[in-house]
């Protein structure tokens, strides 16, 4: 008898020991008991927008559709926006684009389904460098559905279903993740912008040095990320719900090895019970502020004396302690 009963504390102590660690390990498991590790690439991170723009209104059925239009790149050229600097286009003289939650290392896409709708691929056929440029920069990457998708630099490239004509750029900065592409295959950089400009190729998680806050984690685009001091860690947990989440949007999912220095233990997805997807650092949820509308913004700082920037340890900037 004191033997099954022994056992049966030893099996009690084993899981509880599990489910409390796990949120401190690299690898574990989220509140709603799904297995995660490193954090998956968001098809959906805010609710409905799935990315690529919430008014994409390119039908709900999912397949190969937009791949089976895609275009040959042909010979491409690059033009000289006013806006937004050197632009790379195709043969036809529409922009290029590059999704932020593919991949150039490997390169690798994430647009699927509807996706393709919105972004239509560029398909490698007869893809001729544009003069001046370097041709090795070309490359290709075999799709799901088996075509051939144009890469600059390991970027997939497509192009923007509601760009009409030659010269429109209508796809810049949809759903914070696509930009029109550069000749180099990085983000076209925003023509005289000073220091307010977004800074090119961040990586999804990164560290910026603010002048009166110090070392604090930026997103892809530069934004702050802050935390919420009535949130909790473990059992994690998100008390920022409805109408907070309009002026403290949840940070999506990043692959973890599109972080840079930044603490990686608990950085895992949290399911939230509303059915988003969230970033947790350290266990901890984190968001971004609708109040900063630049990079280098830290207006969330502070406010209601429960929100606070987040150091590379997960810590909270200039929290009373």
């Amino acid at each position: 008898m004191n033997t099954w009963r022994n056992a049966s504390l030893a099996v009690t102590a084993v899981a509880v020991l599990a489910l409390t660690t796990a949120c401190g390990q690299d690898q574990g498991t989220n509140t709603n008991g799904q297995s995660v590790g490193a954090a998956k690439p968001a098809d959906a991170g805010y609710g409905s927008d799935s990315g690529y723009g919430s008014d994409s209104g390119y039908g709900s059925d999912t397949g190969a559709a937009g791949a089976a239009a895609a275009r040959p790149a042909g010979q491409l050229a690059v033009w000289d926006s006013k806006k937004l600097g050197k632009v790379l286009t195709d043969g036809e003289g529409f922009t290029l684009y590059r999704f932020d939650k593919d991949t150039a290392s490997p390169p690798k896409s994430n647009c699927e389904g509807d996706c393709v709708k919105a972004w239509p691929v560029v398909a490698a056929g007869d893809a001729k460098a544009a003069a001046g440029t370097d041709p090795a920069l070309l490359g290709e990457i075999t799709r799901a559905d088996g075509t051939k998708q144009l890469t600059v630099a390991g970027w997939p490239m497509y192009r923007y279903a509601k760009d009409t004509s030659p010269g429109d750029a209508n796809g810049q900065g949809v759903g914070g993740t696509w930009f029109a592409s550069a000749p180099d295959g990085k983000k076209a950089a925003v023509a005289g912008a000073g220091s307010d400009a977004t800074p090119a190729d961040l990586p999804g998680l990164s560290v910026r040095k603010d002048p009166k806050l110090g070392d604090i984690v930026v997103d892809s685009k530069g934004m702050t990320v802050y935390r919420f001091t009535k949130d909790s860690a473990w059992p994690m947990k998100s008390a920022c719900v409805g109408a907070c989440l309009e002026k403290w949007p949840v940070v999506a999912p990043v692959e973890k090895n599109d972080t840079e220095g930044i603490i990686k233990k608990g950085f895992v997805t949290f399911d939230r019970p509303d059915g988003i997807k969230q970033q947790s650092i350290d266990c901890w949820p984190i968001y971004t502020f609708a109040g900063d509308t630049k990079p280098g913004d830290t207006n969330g700082q502070g406010v209601g004396g429960t929100w606070f920037a987040v150091s590379p340890d997960s810590k909270l900037v200039g929290a009373p302690k």
